[in-house]
């Protein structure tokens, strides 16, 4: 976050572009669910596990999403809040998904981090906070699940500070906690938030208060309770740091909140923090230069790709983040990697699978392009100027098996299914130079489960799965002579990819020592930057 930067022009400046991340099982798409109904966008709340006449999660609207209760995919939603334009991507929370969480992070400013209150931070909790330590982006925490036995508050606080060496702040301070749970009070604005069990998706009441000593909250507080209060918030301020917007911008403090998403507690009160503290549409990096949010200039690049969103219509819609300027319907702007002009003539925007025309966006926003396969991840479109914005990554799998329809006459429209997902970005897909068929390779076994199921679903063709006798695979750059010398030699473990890279097939560690040894002009990389 640029300190002395100049004042964006007002509609960039409400823009408040973010995703939700967290550990499985947390309540990331319930509090979701809750943004969007806060928001205006929907009249209720889906749940997960939805029975009889509950509506199923807006955010999850793959089939598998919805059969399985789990999000497997990067979804985006826009909405109002307030005089703030909300841009949310909500991330697949399972690991085996972990790739398309981090492309999404490429492309907001700030993230949510979703904690259970009885678990603390979890496995895939500190993999993404990596991710968002290595982008600098400022860092939101709700502690969700209080209205269960949770932990103790302090304990938590120790817990994120520790395991992710960032200082917190607390925003707000529970009430009690389980069955025992009244709410939480706000301390950056001194009221008392109160939890309604009786309905769900109703707003908490809340009192505005002379602080902590005010009279009133005996009305609210059985008297043991408002002791232990006073007590904890005493000590709160006594031992922790008050919030720093600054500290926060720069990805060094996160400010916490306590709630309920399930119950609609405390998600009023992050949303505001969104809106009051977050940043706005900041510099995104390109090879050439940074390309700053106030630009009157549009650009943009594509950070993820979702084919069949709508199985009826065959179609690919390319999700992407408008980094500058102010983009119009119609507009003709140029795919810099084909260097081809494109008149973007039926852009959308996003309530998940739910689109409407968008007839205007501006930076910060994520419009989604139809498009019948000339976008891929990684391309920019610009008004003209050659640019590469970097920084979407691709990563080797960890997973590697053959796939064969069961069917052979369907071959040739198994081809087609694959690259289409190796453009989405669902898969990698490796063609050997020696023997035929294709190998396919994912970062959790979950993927594949999702890849038979949605070649079934989305082209009707029934695939099995496969051993191979390849572990791993990693790209080949370097010395063009060398790179020869190992393809001629290596041929058996020789593949390329969707993009026509050549890569390299592994069996073991040992391998990849080998080529070290004997060819140090060549590199074997386990990430590929999808710059194009």
């Amino acid at each position: 976050m640029l300190d002395n930067a100049p004042p964006l022009p007002s509609e960039i400046a409400r823009r408040r572009t973010f995703a939700i991340i967290a550990h499985p099982d947390a309540g990331k798409t319930t509090l979701t669910e809750k943004f969007l109904l806060f928001g205006g966008a929907i009249q209720m709340a889906g749940q997960v596990r939805a029975k009889g006449e509950a509506r199923r999660t807006r955010s999850d609207f793959l089939k598998l999403e919805q059969d399985r209760g789990i999000s497997v995919s990067a979804s985006a939603m826009s909405f109002d809040y307030r005089e703030y334009r909300f841009n949310l991507v909500d991330t697949p929370g399972h690991s085996d998904f972990s790739e398309d969480t981090y492309r999404t992070l490429t492309a907001v400013d700030a993230a949510v981090m979703v904690i259970d209150g009885a678990k603390g931070v979890e496995s895939q909790t500190r993999k993404l906070f990596e991710v968002c330590r290595l982008r600098d982006l400022p860092i939101l925490t709700f502690c969700n699940k209080m209205d269960r036995e949770a932990r103790d508050t302090f304990e938590i606080i120790d817990e994120i500070q520790e395991n992710l060496a960032i200082d917190v702040t607390p925003a707000s301070w529970p009430i009690g906690s389980g069955r025992d749970f009244l709410g939480a009070y706000d301390l950056l604005n001194d009221r008392l938030e109160l939890m309604d069990r009786a309905d769900r998706n109703k707003v908490a009441e809340s009192v505005k208060l002379d602080g902590l000593d005010d009279p009133r909250l005996a009305d609210h507080i059985p008297a043991d309770m408002l002791a232990q209060l006073r007590d904890e918030i005493a000590m709160v301020r006594e031992l922790l740091p008050a919030f720093d917007r600054q500290a926060f911008l720069h990805g060094a403090m996160t400010p916490i909140w306590f709630g309920s998403a399930i119950n609609s507690f405390g998600v009023k009160e992050l949303m505001e923090g969104i809106g009051n503290f977050g940043p706005g549409p900041q510099p995104q990096k390109a090879a050439e230069r940074p390309v700053a949010a106030d630009e009157p200039k549009v650009t943009g690049f594509v950070f993820k790709v979702q084919a069949n969103m709508d199985p009826k219509h065959r179609d690919r819609v390319a999700f992407v983040r408008l980094a500058s300027g102010h983009f119009e319907r119609g507009m003709k702007l140029t795919h810099v990697r084909s260097k081809k002009p494109m008149a973007v003539t039926n852009p959308v925007l996003f309530l998940a699978a739910d689109r409407e025309l968008a007839e205007e966006a501006w930076a910060g926003d994520i419009i989604g392009i139809p498009n019948h396969g000339q976008l891929r991840i990684g391309d920019a479109l610009t008004e003209g100027e050659t640019l590469r914005f970097t920084g979407i990554p691709s990563f080797a799998p960890e997973l590697l098996q053959n796939i064969r329809a069961t069917d052979p006459m369907k071959a040739k429209h198994l081809e087609k299914a694959l690259l289409q997902f190796a453009e989405e970005g669902a898969a990698k897909v490796f063609r050997p130079m020696i023997g035929s068929g294709f190998i396919v390779g994912v970062v959790g076994a979950l993927q594949f489960d999702v890849l038979a199921s949605r070649i079934q679903l989305e082209y009707s063709i029934p695939v099995r799965f496969e051993p191979s006798q390849f572990s791993s695979a990693r790209w080949i750059s370097g010395d063009k002579a060398e790179i020869e010398k190992l393809v001629n030699v290596n041929k058996q473990h020789i593949a390329s990819d969707s993009d026509g890279d050549l890569v390299f097939l592994t069996r073991l560690q040992w391998d990849i020592d080998r080529v070290v040894r004997d060819y140090p002009l060549a590199k074997l990389t386990a990430t590929k930057e999808m710059m194009v």
